[in-house]
């Protein structure tokens, strides 16, 4: 950890005399305490996600908003303005999240239409007897 930005305090245990006044514990005990950011990750901006959203499925033209989004919350981190960066990224996410399921869900309707399809044309193709007319084929 980088000291200038986390300063740490080291404080004595005190121990409370019987006149009233606080002093010194006989045992020398020292308490680091460290000021700890919770927020300290950058916000995700999911460019690359977005990239995938607007090239390989773009519904509904999500994945173009969900890379403007995204390129908004990388210049708000790239300003300072990190709380931006994170409103920004977060809608990106959802937007992402949004166009991921619906194109999942458009290809997995194709392909069970597809099999669908085979499987009826199968079931049909079994069913042909071929007639004869005037004895012949």
């Amino acid at each position: 950890m980088n000291p200038e930005v986390y300063p740490s305090a080291a404080v004595p245990l005190q121990d409370r005399k019987y006149d009233g006044h606080f002093g010194q514990p006989e045992g020398s005990s020292v308490v680091n305490y460290t000021t700890v950011n919770i927020n300290t990750e950058p916000p995700k901006d999911h460019i690359i996600w977005s990239l995938w959203c607007l090239i390989y499925g773009n519904p509904c033209c999500l994945g173009l908003a969900a890379l403007i989004f995204s390129i908004k919350a990388r210049d708000q981190k790239v300003a300072g303005d990190l709380d931006g960066a994170r409103h920004y990224g977060a809608t990106a996410r959802c937007l992402n999240i949004l166009a991921t399921v619906l194109v999942s869900t458009g290809i997995l309707i194709t392909v069970i239409s597809f099999i669908v399809v085979i499987v009826k044309i199968h079931e049909v193709g079994n069913n042909y007897i071929p007639t004869r007319y005037n004895n012949r084929w």
